[in-house]
């Protein structure tokens, strides 16, 4: 037999009276949305459902995903097919009702999701209530799960940047060494294994600023090989932020870019200089270039509209891919800074706090 609710007046929601205290209200609602941003099949449903029932003071509540699997919290009446409603639900994507169970479908971004049963004597406007509050958290759970999809897909954009132009010129350098200079070929070609080796093989989403730097060490070593004196090289970092966190590919394609795009255009070659040190509680690292440079507009454009309108090829792509990955893990403030001016080399800045929760390599 249903058990009624805490009767609000007319026009009012129903709920019980350990619930009548509206910052118990959302905060309820709060840790069911939590529980289903993994989705209707995530691990934390069973909690969701038990706070579904204490919201409406039902006997019964279930969820269940598109396979038709109920996850239960109370009970049903007997007298009710509950599996045969849900699966009618998921045929036609309309409410069912059967003597004091019903079962609502759960429509999100246009598709059916799952489906909402309650027993007892709820009111309909409660339902609705709730069944919106679930619509909206499994709508947040697919647009995080879209974000990361997307921030994987980034990152495995940055790892297929890499020029087959310098692949080439650097195998032919060692190459070229490998009878004068035998123990000169052997270092480029260990030097080049291990740059292809971060550059390519499985990572995690953090790294280590030591670990960047030294990924810098090795790709400079290989374009001096290439470029020779066409190519002058000043890195300098300070101890206290070698252990800093930070985004993996995060430096290296901005040194790339400076090599590539800057000195590589200019028939005398130029100096670029990577620092990294402390800021008070950040960490910040520039990587600067005496070379081409660009129009300011053009940088600008650049970061704004996320590569699409670059003006220096692919590395453009990789600025852009960056500044918008720095933004998603620290926030609006900690994108890329370029400073540059045509004829008057590039300089860019990144800035991250030096702790940072979530970030760890």
């Amino acid at each position: 037999m249903s058990v009624p609710a805490q009767q609000e007046p007319a026009g009012g929601l129903a709920w019980p009276r350990r619930l009548r205290d509206p910052a118990a209200i959302l905060r309820t609602a709060r840790h069911i949305a939590d529980d289903l941003v993994d989705g209707l099949s995530g691990p934390r449903v069973r909690s969701a459902v038990r706070g579904i029932r204490r919201l409406l003071a039902s006997d019964g509540v279930g969820l269940s995903d598109l396979s038709g699997e109920l996850t239960v919290a109370g009970s049903f009446p007997r007298d009710v097919d509950v599996a045969a409603i849900v699966d009618d639900v998921l045929h036609t994507e309309h409410r069912r009702r059967r003597a004091e169970v019903v079962a609502e479908p759960l429509v999100v971004h246009d598709e059916l999701a799952g489906v909402l049963v309650v027993a007892g004597t709820t009111r309909m406007s409660a339902l609705r209530e709730v069944s919106g509050v679930l619509v909206a958290a499994l709508e947040r759970g697919r647009l995080e799960a879209s974000a990361e999809e997307a921030a994987e897909a980034e990152l495995r954009a940055l790892r297929a940047e890499i020029s087959p132009h310098f692949v080439y010129n650097a195998l032919t350098v060692v190459a070229g060494l490998v009878r004068p200079d035998p123990a000169r070929s052997r270092e480029l070609l260990l030097d080049f294994a291990d740059y292809i080796r971060y550059s390519l093989a499985g990572h995690g989403e953090y790294t280590t600023v030591a670990d960047e730097f030294h990924a810098i060490e090795t790709y400079l070593a290989l374009q001096r090989a290439v470029l020779g004196d066409r190519l002058k090289v000043q890195v300098r970092v300070a101890p206290e932020v070698l252990a800093v966190a930070i985004p993996y590919l995060v430096l290296q394609p901005l040194v790339e870019n400076a090599v590539r795009h800057g000195i590589e255009r200019r028939t005398g070659g130029g100096t670029v200089h990577v620092l990294g040190e402390a800021e008070g509680s950040d960490c910040v690292i520039s990587v600067e270039d005496d070379g081409a440079g660009m129009d300011p507009r053009d940088a600008e454009r650049l970061l704004a509209a996320g590569g699409a309108a670059d003006t220096r090829d692919t590395g453009g792509m990789g600025l852009a891919n960056v500044d918008r990955r720095l933004r998603n893990v620290y926030g609006p403030w900690f994108g890329l800074v370029v400073e540059t001016a045509e004829n008057e080399g590039t300089r860019v800045v990144v800035r991250v706090p030096r702790f940072q929760p979530g970030v760890v390599p």
